[in-house]
């Protein structure tokens, strides 16, 4: 394997070095508040979501990388496979360490039902890194038609399970509204 065949698992790691590093500088911790580190947590409203390395909004992450996978299609005859799936990654980290601002955090408290969201740690990071990944792999298998009824069953289960998904999580951070605040929250 010559350095040129190499330069995109490299950057990778890079990006994943690059995400931990500015994480822990915004105040990121490794672990949970509890200290108890756990692969997985189904409650997508407790006080471990977003705290563990996978959680019910795995599945949202698993989304973006199928959505950059769709996006960097249209460079794939500029750029190998290898670099879309480090640019996939490298998007989803700057998304992480987006996510983590102070700015952000206080938007979802606003705009949405998550009151109690703090933050990611950065195990949950590197989980919704792995996530992405994933998704980006799953459309370079089973192609178009599979991935977006994927993705559309993807987001009814998130919807029916967590009253979350990605497009709603999108939409309360950009309009929020109020009636589906009330839904999440149970008022309704």
């Amino acid at each position: 394997m010559n350095l040129k065949s190499k330069l995109p698992y490299i950057a990778l790691c890079l990006v994943v070095l690059g995400m931990c590093l500015q994480l822990q500088a915004q105040g990121r911790t490794w672990l949970a508040k509890s200290g108890i580190f756990k692969l997985w947590v189904s409650d997508a409203w407790g006080s471990e979501n977003s705290q563990q390395l996978f959680d019910p909004y795995s599945f949202s992450h698993i989304l973006h990388g199928m959505l950059f996978f769709g996006l960097l299609y249209f460079f794939r005859n500029y750029l190998s496979i290898a670099w879309r799936f480090v640019i996939s990654v490298a998007l989803e980290a700057a998304w992480e360490v987006a996510e983590n601002t102070q700015a952000v955090i206080d938007r979802y408290r606003e705009a949405t039902a998550a009151l109690g969201y703090y933050g990611d740690t950065i195990t949950n990071s590197l989980g919704d890194l792995i996530s992405c990944a994933i998704g980006f792999l799953i459309v370079q298998k089973l192609g178009l038609w599979k991935s977006v009824a994927l993705f559309i069953l993807t987001e009814i289960i998130l919807i029916l399970t967590i009253k979350d998904s990605l497009v709603i999580n999108i939409i309360m951070i950009i309009y929020p509204l109020d009636f589906i605040k009330e839904w999440q929250s149970g008022m309704m």
